[in-house]
């Protein structure tokens, strides 16, 4: 056929499917367009663009409008490759466009329901899992039902999976539900979990968690739930395709590190003031993977990276780690950190902090005559502080005593960074004043921790106390041996709040808390602690942040969203029953997270997990200042709970989104939503689990909420 008008070059263009715009509405910028299907336009679908063409990979998904509409925002100039992706479709054919153009795409709706199951969030799957009912615990040990006698109630066994095997992959992924046939080859699938879970270099902690659960019980488990999916089970619930709101999402990411590492976090700015460091590096923390800090430029869309480096040379490595041929990498070692980055910040002049291992675990002499030491000696710490300098390069490695897991920036004029231990054993919150620190350089000098001191005996100060293992004594106060995991400086007076673990994580016989610290002239000898349970029916806090409001956000494993609001509270706070964490009922509201919830279990709770919350002071996003917003990684999205209901914000690109906190900067204030946005990172251990295998790189992720779903 031969085209001999323009008007006919652009009706074959368009029964193409592909037209240079003409439409004044596209910005040069933008790739716009239209999605239909076999009924017509496809609301709430994802549009994904992506290109190679930059110095690191580039992606963008942005939502469909009720008419199928999309329109792809700030571009980068580039070849893009784009496709369709929606719940109840399969992917559409990949199309390639350039910025200033229009699609017409077409949905591909899925031959099946379980090809539609395919692109479902991970939860979907794991909520299959049979859970053992409640009759099952106290667990009877080997000779018995299999579950240890310290696993004591099924919340316990819930919390496990979600806090200590969530919390490092995407358990309901496709890498997770289906058994590798490297493991399957001449094994039943009990057998192969047994492998599967002794392979690659975090079988260690994979053991622990496994023997708190009883590891043949476990296998059972976990077999049970992979034979069923391979014998074409499917899950019992549907995720529903974005709405309202939602729709206004725009996704935009950039690969960063090393297919073979991950990250646990990323930081852009100072909590305290998201203005900082705008349109700068982006940082992140790879943990046990690597001593390579990985760097993003977003304006250049450059990737880099930065060496971390130690004080001992007999410093621990990944390396050391014992392991088992992994499906995916053999008998390769992918991980060789020595300096474990578990979380950084960035202080008000953007200097990067980091929780960083800098030596053996066993402390130096001056943690033994240090002034804290007299209230709470230390014997070992396994991860110390760190301090990176961009604007010189030069590093500060900080000894400490006590152990550092998460880190924050207080509001007083010390600068005061507090640091959680993560887990229980050693009992204590520490801190750093970095004024003086960077003044002097004396770690010894700048250094304090404290233990949790309880007022039993209700006097409005701290006193002589008892150990945490002996009974209340009325004349004295009391410890508590927890730690904080989540920990976050108040913004509104000069308390520390911290979230302690539940038994699920901690193996002790002990609830998690909330935990509100405060700290006094003297916080070694002067810091008091209130404790406070979660509601009935409810358990597992992990995570904590505090609004600007004062109120206190905690996810909780048992499937809900916490707040605590201490000004609620109506009695006393202290004296002896202070000591149990009943005290202000009052003060605790639950929103249950939205999705499926375990087959048998109690409905009021639901499967979803979120590994930490964060909330938004100075409406970054969009949705309203002190909004808190769940990384939930069960249903691979942030869930933001506004007026009482929740907004859920899906990546659906690459399947099995997984993060653990956000953060959120304001790049431009005067550029409305452009110059604004959430950011994170993938934060499972094993990213080859999820879309792209082992050629996928870890990626940053910016999360924008612009005004509608075609806005450019």
């Amino acid at each position: 056929m031969v085209v001999r008008t323009a008007a006919g070059l652009a009706l074959l263009l368009a029964a193409l499917g592909h037209v240079q715009a003409a439409d004044t509405n596209i910005a040069p910028s933008s790739i716009a367009g239209t999605v239909r299907g076999p009924s017509g336009p496809e609301a709430g679908v994802w549009v994904i663009a992506e290109t190679q063409d930059l110095p690191t990979k580039y992606a963008q998904v942005v939502v469909t409008d009720d008419e199928g509409r999309f329109a792809l925002p700030d571009l980068p100039g580039a070849t893009y490759q784009v496709w369709v992706r929606g719940y109840g479709l399969v992917d559409s054919a990949k199309r390639e466009a350039r910025p200033g153009e229009s699609l017409a795409l077409t949905a591909v709706a899925a031959p099946s329901e379980a090809e539609a199951a395919q692109y479902y969030p991970g939860m979907y799957w794991y909520s299959l899992l049979n859970i053992p009912p409640k009759s099952a615990f106290p667990g009877t040990g080997d000779q018995g039902n299999g579950i240890p006698s310290t696993m004591v109630s099924q919340e316990a066994w819930v919390d496990t999976i979600k806090n200590m095997c969530q919390s490092c992959h995407a358990l309901g992924s496709r890498g997770i539900r289906q058994i590798p046939a490297f493991f399957r080859t001449q094994n039943d699938s009990h057998t192969a979990w047994a492998l599967r879970t002794q392979a690659g270099q975090a079988m260690e902690y994979m053991a622990v968690a496994l023997g708190s659960l009883g590891p043949e019980k476990a296998y059972s488990m976990f077999a049970d739930w992979t034979d069923r999916i391979a014998a074409g089970e499917l899950p019992f619930d549907k995720p529903e395709r974005p709405k309202g709101m939602e729709r206004n999402l725009v996704v935009t990411m950039w690969d960063w590190a090393s297919p073979k590492h991950y990250q646990h976090d990323a930081i852009s700015t100072d909590k305290r003031d998201p203005r900082l460091n705008a349109n700068g590096l982006i940082w992140g923390s790879p943990e046990e993977s690597t001593d390579l800090v990985p760097t993003l430029d977003p304006v250049r869309n450059v990737a880099g990276e930065v060496r971390h480096p130690y004080l001992d040379p007999k410093t621990p490595s990944s390396l050391d780690a014992a392991r088992s041929p992994s499906a995916y990498w053999g008998e390769e070692p992918i991980w060789d950190g020595h300096t474990s980055i578990h979380n950084v910040m960035m202080d008000g002049t953007g200097k990067v902090w980091f929780t960083a291992r800098l030596r053996p675990p066993e402390n130096p002499g001056f943690c033994q005559t240090h002034p804290s030491a007299a209230v709470a000696p230390l014997k070992q710490s396994v991860r110390q502080l760190s301090m990176y300098d961009p604007a010189t390069g030069h590093w500060e490695l900080i000894d400490t005593c006590f152990t550092t897991h998460h880190l924050y920036f207080g509001h007083d004029r010390n600068d005061t960074l507090w640091t959680s231990a993560g887990g229980p054993a050693s009992g204590v919150v520490g801190w750093l004043n970095t004024r003086l620190f960077l003044e002097t350089h004396d770690a010894v000098k700048a250094q304090g921790w404290t233990p949790l001191i309880v007022d039993t005996n209700g006097n409005g100060r701290r006193d002589d106390f008892v150990a945490a293992d002996q009974p209340v004594d009325s004349a004295k106060d009391k410890r508590v041996m927890a730690a904080f995991y989540g920990i976050m400086p108040s913004p509104v007076d000069d308390t520390i709040w911290g979230q302690s673990m539940d038994r699920g994580f901690s193996r002790i016989d002990q609830p998690g808390y909330v935990i509100r610290l405060n700290p006094g002239s003297d916080p070694a000898r002067t810091a008091l602690a209130e404790i406070y349970r979660p509601p009935e029916g409810s358990f597992g806090p992990r995570g904590l942040d505090i609004g600007l409001d004062g109120v206190v956000w905690t996810a909780l494993s048992s499937g809900h969203l916490a707040s605590f609001d201490r000004t609620k509270c109506k009695g006393p706070l202290n004296g002896p029953e202070a000591a149990e964490g009943r005290l202000c009922r009052e003060g605790w509201t639950l929103y249950r997270f939205p999705g499926p919830q375990f087959r048998d279990l109690d409905a009021s709770d639901s499967a979803e997990h979120a590994y930490y919350v964060w909330v938004d002071r100075y409406n970054v996003l969009g949705l309203g200042a002190n909004v808190p917003i769940a990384s939930a990684n069960g249903g691979e999205r942030l869930l933001a709970l506004v007026h009482g209901e929740f907004v859920s914000l899906r990546v659906p690109y690459p399947l099995g989104f997984f993060t653990k906190n956000v953060d959120g900067r304001v790049d431009d204030a005067a550029a409305g939503w452009k110059g604004r946005g959430l950011w994170t990172t993938s934060g499972t251990r094993a990213n080859f689990h999820g879309e792209g295998g082992t050629e996928a790189s870890p990626k940053v992720f910016r999360l924008q909420l612009r005004p509608d779903p075609l806005a450019q």
